[in-house]
This record gives structure tokens, sequence and C-alpha cells, in this order.
């Protein structure tokens, strides 16, 4: 079963639990800066995809700008299981998350 299913119980656990949120709904290039505290987070893919699957479009999230994110939803415009994605997906993009490198994400 995966967390999300359980009512978001991963965010209780996520690395910004106690962090400000009004340092973490940032834009533009600061969000670049934020986004590394995502990145040593226990809960990163639960929570990107969590973002992904609600179309959430302010904020980082699991690592992701909203740039980041919006780019990887026109790449895989069909995808209705994001959590299942992310955490067993060999594409190259699935793969460099899961490692915690940010990917390079285009339109092809």
């Amino acid at each position: 079963m995966s967390l999300l299913l359980e009512g978001q119980t991963w965010a209780a656990q996520a690395a910004c639990s106690n962090v400000d949120p009004d340092t973490l709904f940032v834009r533009g290039a600061a969000q670049r800066q934020v986004r590394q505290v995502c990145f040593g987070c226990p809960v990163r893919l639960e929570c990107l995809a969590d973002a992904l699957d609600s179309n959430t479009t302010y904020g980082v999230w699991g690592g992701l700008t909203e740039r980041e994110r919006r780019a990887l939803q026109r790449r895989f415009p069909n995808e209705q299981n994001w959590y299942r994605r992310l955490h067993t997906s060999q594409d190259p993009i699935s793969v460099e998350l899961r490692a915690g490198r940010i990917p390079r994400i285009s339109n092809r």
C-alpha cells in the first residue's frame, strides 16, 4: 500500500515539516535553493508523487520546481499513478530521482 493511500501520513516525516512554509513557497530562481531541503528528505518521492497526481502548481515539492514538474507532466501526459512510476519505472528520469539527483527533464 502506498503512503499516499493512507491520507498523506508521509507529510509528518517530511524534512520540511518543521520549516516555515513561507520559505518553501517562493518563485523563480529561489526555488532552486529551497529544493535542497528536499534531497535529504526520507519521503521526497511520496511528496513529489502527491504533487504530480494533484497537479500542484506552486512551490517546490519533492525537490522539483514548478517548471520541472510541468515539464515532467508534459513528458508523461497520460500518467495516472506517479507514485508507482517514481518508485518502479526504469525510465531515466525516475532512476535519477530515486538516486537523489535532479534529472534533466525535457519535452522529448
